[in-house]
């Protein structure tokens, strides 16, 4: 067991208001360690959306998932926050000092004065294929995430669903992997209009296949994954050879341990004092989709401001005694220091 880190701030959440709320804490000099059950920084916004285009941005008229990510971690640059990532907070306990100590499911220990819970729904896991023996071939020949596409070179692919991510792996895949077969359980998709028009191109020009029906069985010869077969609409059977297995299912939030730590929960959602964003617990903190409160819209401009006054709360929690004045970034020379800029001079 490795000895608790200690830190004036632990954020659950790597996910857009969990890395603005890194920057919010550093302009006031909290230093923050972020925790998430995922394997990358970004939260939904890259797991679910990362090319899709957002709108709703002040001051940014659109923007993809993985630009406001990149963008976020490049303003937060200056407070060197520290990232621990796919793994899960299992526990917290209060400790007799009125701090907390967290431990996570890879055996990593914090020990911290103040917690922000920016976990969005829920910490992610993906949706499951729930068939006999499946968990054998899960990172061998079954997955739920791309890490490396070149291992798919010359590769026979089958993939499984009708959402973004089926359906752009797929499209990626093509040309590179020797066969690509999409499965989906209807002949309805829920990705991106054109990527499913460039799907049915491919597939009539033979391409790529369309497979519409379910997974109900496995076949495997000496250890190894060799075949799928699929009940269609129809009724009938049909087999499908492979190399490799790719689900995407979509991912399941779930509340996780969060539940049994004492906080006020109302429908899955962590209730708050809007002055503070300060949850039943003093210390605390809830903000973005996990939270709950009259009004809450699940926006993530929303999510910006709830960190915003969170900080600055949190900063009179640490410090009591302190008068926290608000500061500008335009003017603060002080805060120019802390991200690294030169002072603008006003003529």
């Amino acid at each position: 067991m490795h000895h608790p880190i200690e830190t004036d701030a632990v954020i659950i959440g790597a996910g857009p208001v969990g890395l603005f709320q890194v920057f919010e804490l550093g302009l006031l000099e909290i230093k923050a360690h972020v925790i998430d059950s995922l394997p990358e920084v970004g939260g939904q916004c890259i797991e679910l959306y990362p090319d899709k285009p957002i709108y709703d941005i002040p001051a940014i008229p659109v923007c993809t998932g993985r630009e406001l990510i990149n963008n976020l971690l490049t303003q937060i640059k200056p407070f060197a926050p520290q990232f621990h990532l796919n793994q899960e907070v299992t526990s917290l306990e209060k400790q007799v000092d009125g701090r907390f100590l967290l431990k996570t499911s890879q055996d990593q220990q914090f020990l911290c004065k103040t917690i922000f819970i920016a976990a969005g729904v829920g910490a992610f896991q993906p949706r499951t294929l729930n068939l006999d023996g499946i968990e054998s071939f899960v990172n061998q020949q079954v997955f739920y995430r791309v890490k490396d596409p070149d291992q798919f070179t010359g590769k026979r692919i089958v993939i499984c669903g009708g959402g973004d991510s089926a359906l752009d792996w797929a499209l990626h895949l093509v040309g590179k992997a020797s066969a690509i077969t999409l499965i989906h359980r209807r002949d309805d998709f829920k990705a991106a209009p054109q990527s499913v028009a460039k799907m049915r191109a491919l597939c009539e020009a033979h391409e790529m296949t369309l497979e519409i029906g379910q997974i109900t069985n496995l076949e495997s010869t000496n250890g190894k994954l060799t075949e799928v077969l699929v009940t269609g609409i129809d009724g009938e059977v049909r087999r499908i050879a492979l190399d490799a297995l790719l689900l995407f299912y979509g991912l399941s939030p779930k509340l996780g341990p969060i539940a049994d730590w004492g906080l006020n929960i109302d429908r899955k959602q962590l209730t708050v004092d809007t002055a503070t964003f300060q949850t039943n617990t003093p210390g605390i903190y809830a903000v973005g989709d996990i939270n709950i409160y009259p009004g809450k819209k699940k926006l993530i401009l929303s999510g910006f401001h709830e960190a915003a006054l969170a900080a600055f709360a949190a900063a009179a929690y640490l410090a009591p005694e302190k008068q926290i004045q608000l500061q500008y970034t335009t003017t603060s020379p002080k805060l120019h220091k802390a991200l690294g800029v030169d002072s603008p001079r006003f003529e």
